[in-house]
C-alpha cells in the first residue's frame, strides 16, 4: 500500500488521516470505491465520439457541492469497493466495448490505486487515451505522478472567488488551488492535439458549469484562461445548471440558468477573442442526463 495513504495528503484538504483505518474529508478509505462503469454520449463531442467516452465513476469527493448533480456518490458512499487488479480489469474492458477512451471522473482522492491500476492495465494492452475528469481542486505534486500515464485532462473550473467557494463548496482557497492546478495539467500534456476522427487524444479541456447570478465570475474564469493558455487550451461553458441537492437551501443558487445569463458569458468569450471554446445547446439541464448509479459493470 503506498506510504501516502497512511498520512494521507493525497489533495489539497491535507487531512493526514491514515485511511486503512480512519476517513478524512472525502471520507475515501483504502480501497478503490466506483459506482459506475459505462459508455457516457453526453460529453464534449471530441471526448464520447460515436462510441462513448469509457466512463468509471469514483465514489466520494474533497468537495462538498452543495448543487452536486451526482451526491449520490459523492456525499452518500453509494459504490463497491474493488481492487486495483479489479480497476486494471475494466480499463481493458472498457476498451474492448469499443469505448473513446479511458475517462476517470472524480479520481483525485485514488490517485495512487490509479496509477498502479494504468500501469498494470497498460502492459496487459490497454492503448486508449486516458482522461483525467476532475473537479481542480488538486496538488500540483500528485497530479505530477500523472505524468506520461494521463493524456487528456478534463477539470471542472468552479469559482474565481473564495467566498464564493466557501459557501458552496468549502472550500476558501479554492481560486489559487485550481488555478496552479489547472497550469500543471497543460505543463503535463501540452497543447491540444486531435486525431483525423477529431477526437481529442492530448491536452486539456477546462469545463465550466455557470451558475446563476454568477456570469460576472464566468467571465473572470473564462478570461484569466484565455490569458493564460489562448487557444493552446478549450474551454467548455456549460448551461446545464439545476438547483439539485441542498441548492434549494441558497436563494442565490435556488433556479435554473437564464438564456441571458448564459449567452451574455459567451458573447464575452467571443469578444476577447476566445476561438476554442464548446458551448451547450437545447434543453441540457435535464436529470435524464445525470448518470444512473447502478454498479452496473464494477
Amino acid at each position: 500500500m503506498p506510504e501516502i495513504l497512511k498520512h494521507c495528503e493525497m489533495c489539497p484538504r491535507r487531512c493526514k488521516v491514515d485511511r486503512t483505518i480512519q476517513r478524512g474529508y472525502c471520507q475515501a478509505g483504502e480501497k478503490i470505491r466506483v459506482a459506475l462503469v459505462s459508455l457516457h454520449n453526453w460529453e464534449e463531442p471530441c471526448i464520447s465520439g460515436t462510441q462513448g467516452a469509457g466512463t468509471i465513476f469514483f465514489s466520494h469527493c474533497n468537495l462538498n457541492c452543495v448543487f452536486c448533480q451526482n451526491h449520490k456518490i459523492s456525499h452518500e458512499n453509494f459504490g463497491a469497493e474493488i481492487s486495483v487488479e479489479r480497476l486494471a480489469e475494466i480499463f481493458i474492458e472498457q476498451q474492448k466495448r469499443g469505448a473513446t477512451n479511458i475517462e476517470l471522473v472524480t479520481p483525485t482522492h485514488y490517485t495512487t490505486q490509479i496509477c498502479s491500476a494504468l500501469d498494470l492495465a497498460k502492459s496487459c494492452g490497454l492503448n486508449l487515451p486516458v482522461v483525467w475528469n476532475s473537479n481542480a481542486y488538486e496538488l500540483p505534486e500528485v497530479l505530477e505522478l500523472l505524468k506520461n500515464r494521463v493524456d487528456i485532462f478534463l477539470p471542472d473550473f468552479k469559482y474565481f472567488n473564495n467566498k464564493t467557494a466557501k459557501i458552496f463548496s468549502d472550500a476558501a482557497d479554492y481560486v489559487e488551488v485550481a488555478k496552479v492546478a489547472v497550469q500543471k495539467m497543460f505543463e503535463l500534456v501540452g497543447e491540444v492535439k486531435f486525431n483525423s476522427k477529431e477526437l481529442m487524444t492530448r491536452g486539456v479541456l477546462v469545463r465550466h458549469l455557470i451558475l446563476p447570478n454568477f456570469r460576472t465570475d464566468s467571465m473572470q474564469i473564462v478570461d484569466w484562461l484565455y490569458k493564460t493558455f489562448g487557444d493552446k487550451i478549450f474551454i467548455s461553458l456549460m448551461n446545464q445548471y439545476m438547483p439539485l441537492f441542498d441548492a434549494e437551501k441558497f436563494k442565490q443558487i435556488n433556479r435554473r440558468l437564464t438564456t441571458f445569463e448564459y449567452k451574455s458569458v459567451i458573447r464575452y468569450a467571443e469578444e476577447i477573442g476566445v476561438q476554442n471554446c464548446f458551448i451547450q445547446v437545447g434543453k441540457t439541464a435535464d436529470e435524464k442526463f445525470i448518470p444512473e448509479f447502478n454498479l452496473a459493470g464494477v
